[in-house]
């Protein structure tokens, strides 16, 4: 027997059986987005394996560090491909639904299309709200912990805190660097220099750095020498010149990505880079991603209901499936795209971030009315 009696409108007459049904729903539904999304992050963590492979044996990089780094990385891999996998999941679970013929059964009993969107919606509460959980608490941890394990293996004389900022090691000069700008300049540069035995001699602090050609013009510089009977100098310049092996290749490791960072992050680095007459349009479009996420996951939502119910026969199961994953295909490759085209022709970022959604929104919405 179904699992849903007919003749008399369960929606009106009974409000109980009505959150029985939703939260049925929300159980086959998060059942089978849970599927896709494991089976999605474990293809996609693949790929990320085999592109690390390539590093084994350099420095100090071994097969359980691209593990740990794949790992720490699953989290931000969970997080892009979130919507994506909430759409073949939905369309994955409503079609099995119709499969057995329940979804026929609602709608005899009197529960409407509506009641359905309504049921499915509340789940897409519940998914917006894991995401933004997500991106905002899990994946700038899990990824800051990756990136900085990563480059520490690839190369021994660096080592990142996040006290003290990088610090590198270049003969018998240390190097301390507060932070990295997204142009791979430096801000708050103190360099260490020491003797054969291991004096500290002098003391290089500059306010910024930025490289050209083979060596660092330095502002705002203060040096300070220590002889051997340990008086000091202090002597202060605008600018002076850093020769050094260090390059900013070698500190592009530790450069701020936009992705490892919440949205009270990004808000905060977003003025601290407009301060400093900084691009910002890298994180603005992180920033508008972020929160754009939560409203992309409601639109796949209720983009696989008009798909399923516009064909609700048992045998057209594999067609939604396939038009599905093309759809979440085509979602995640053009919110990709539109995001290196809007930095590329510097357009405003939060175009990149919501037309992909704005787009899918409007098609659900031309589907939803042609539903029967």
């Amino acid at each position: 027997m179904n699992r849903y009696g007919s003749g008399h409108d369960r929606a009106n007459e009974r409000p109980d059986d009505m959150k029985l049904l939703e939260l049925y729903l929300a159980r086959v539904l998060m059942g089978q987005i849970l599927v896709v999304l494991g089976v999605l992050a474990g293809i996609f963590a693949f790929v990320t394996f085999i592109d690390q492979v390539s590093y084994l044996g350099t420095g100090n990089y071994s097969v359980l560090d691209a593990l740990r780094y794949v790992l720490l990385s699953t989290p931000r891999i969970t997080y892009e491909i979130f919507p994506m996998a909430v759409l073949i999941g939905a369309i994955l679970g409503l079609s099995l639904l119709a499969l057995d013929s329940e979804l026929i059964v609602m709608r005899s009993s009197g529960v409407s299309i509506g009641q359905i969107t309504s049921a499915v919606l509340k789940l897409g509460l519940l998914l917006a709200f894991i995401a933004l959980l997500i991106g905002e608490f899990l994946t700038p941890w899990t990824e800051t912990l990756a990136q900085r394990g990563r480059a520490q293996a690839l190369e021994q004389n660096i080592e990142h805190k996040s006290n003290s900022g990088l610090w590198m090691r270049d003969g018998g000069t240390f190097v301390n660097v507060r932070e990295v700008l997204p142009d791979l300049s430096l801000r708050d540069v103190r360099v260490f220099q020491f003797d054969n035995s291991s004096q500290l001699r002098a003391l290089v602090h500059a306010g910024r750095g930025y490289f050209s050609e083979d060596f660092w013009d330095l502002d705002e510089v203060k040096q300070t020498l220590i002889d051997e009977q340990g008086f000091t100098t202090v002597a202060k310049a605008p600018k002076a010149r850093w020769t050094t092996s260090v390059t900013p290749q070698t500190m592009s490791v530790f450069l701020v990505q936009p992705d490892q960072l919440s949205l009270m992050q990004l808000r905060k680095y977003i003025a601290h880079l407009v301060s400093n007459v900084q691009d910002t349009r890298n994180f603005e479009l992180a920033y508008w991603s972020k929160l754009n996420l939560p409203f992309a996951t409601a639109v796949m939502l209720l983009l696989a209901i008009p798909f399923v119910f516009g064909s609700i026969r048992a045998d057209s199961m594999g067609r939604n499936l396939f038009i599905g994953i093309m759809i979440g295909i085509v979602f995640f490759a053009a919110s990709k795209a539109l995001g290196y085209i809007v930095l590329v022709y510097r357009l405003p970022p939060i175009l990149g971030a919501t037309l992909p959604t704005l787009t899918f929104a409007v098609a659900a919405g031309l589907l939803y009315r042609r539903i029967p």
